[in-house]
């Protein structure tokens, strides 16, 4: 346990400057989540003051299949238990001309990593489509979105490669990829991430950097209750903010919570409780300072909005 003093100091650092990376690992000592959460709200008001903002968007799951299988998701489908492997164009298009009449800005597009890699079916859609891979397809939908609607694309695909990414930037607002976890830890046999090349942290992490390098608007964040200890969390959090300083494209940060869901392997796998996830967002903040944009997920935490704020 640290002393009071100690805390004290650590604080009084992160209200005043900054931490370095062995003063916020040294929060992961820290439980007394009041304390830290005081010291994030003053850097909270000092940033956002009483503004807490929202974006209205549809959400457009291009694809359910994916090659990697996260002992948590429940997102990713096989290709015997989906109706078609993509959504048609005219359908995305749809669906976006009436979330626009309902007041949305954005349309979030979300779906699986490189699912050609391991299905036919997927393979055989796209060929039929004329195109040659899934993120080829979704630059074809978000630049049809683009240019038919005034609703603007927020692409989340996954790894990309520096050409993914320059045929992606033109036609979208801004990108995102959750880091999740910048532990190799949780990608060993019996971890949540094992057999699921796009999960390794490098990986993940290249692309924030590549993103970075083209001057993308991006948004990551990680996921906590997945066997990750605090000092990892924070390890993670130290990683998105030294990609960040090198390249200042981040836009917003997110501390997303595991919740347990049928079906999956980590379906009765404990969830992280209310204490938890506000010393991780505290933590965050502490990390990240004043200025940084940081998101808890409220539908994924019912009833506790004035809590997490």
């Amino acid at each position: 346990m640290m002393n009071s003093m100690s805390i004290d100091a650590l604080l009084e650092t992160a209200l005043h400057g900054s931490l370095s990376d062995e003063q916020a690992r040294q929060l992961s000592h820290c439980e007394d989540t009041a304390t830290l959460a005081t010291a994030a709200a003053t850097l909270r008001d000092r940033g956002f003051g009483s503004g807490v903002s929202y974006s209205r968007k549809v959400f457009i799951p291009l694809t359910q299949l994916c090659r990697d299988v996260c002992h948590y998701c429940t997102f990713a489908k096989t290709p015997k238990r989906i109706e078609q492997a993509y959504m048609p164009v005219e359908q995305v298009i749809e669906q976006v001309r009436q979330a626009e009449k309902l007041g949305c800005k954005e349309a979030l597009f979300t779906l699986g990593e490189r699912p050609e890699l391991r299905y036919k079916a997927a393979r055989e859609a796209l060929a039929e489509m004329g195109f040659a891979s899934t993120l080829e397809y979704l630059a074809h939908v978000a630049g049809r979105v683009l240019a038919e609607t005034s609703v603007l694309p927020h692409i989340n695909a996954g790894c990309m490669s520096e050409d993914e990414i320059a045929l992606l930037r033109p036609v979208s607002a801004s990108m995102g990829i959750m880091l999740e976890s910048a532990s190799e830890r949780l990608c060993e046999k019996g971890m949540p991430h094992y057999g699921s090349p796009d999960k390794t942290p490098e990986a993940r992490l290249q692309t924030l950097r590549r993103a970075g390098q083209a001057r993308v608007p991006f948004t990551s964040g990680i996921l906590i209750g997945i066997g990750e200890t605090r000092a990892e969390r924070i390890d993670s959090l130290l990683a998105l903010r030294d990609v960040h300083r090198e390249f200042g494209h981040l836009q917003e940060v997110i501390v997303q919570n595991f919740r347990a869901k049928e079906g999956t392997k980590m379906a009765s796998a404990p969830e992280p409780d209310l204490d938890d996830l506000l010393w991780t967002i505290a933590v965050a903040r502490l990390i990240f300072g004043a200025e940084m944009s940081i998101q808890a997920p409220p539908n994924l935490s019912p009833g506790v909005l004035p809590q997490i704020v």
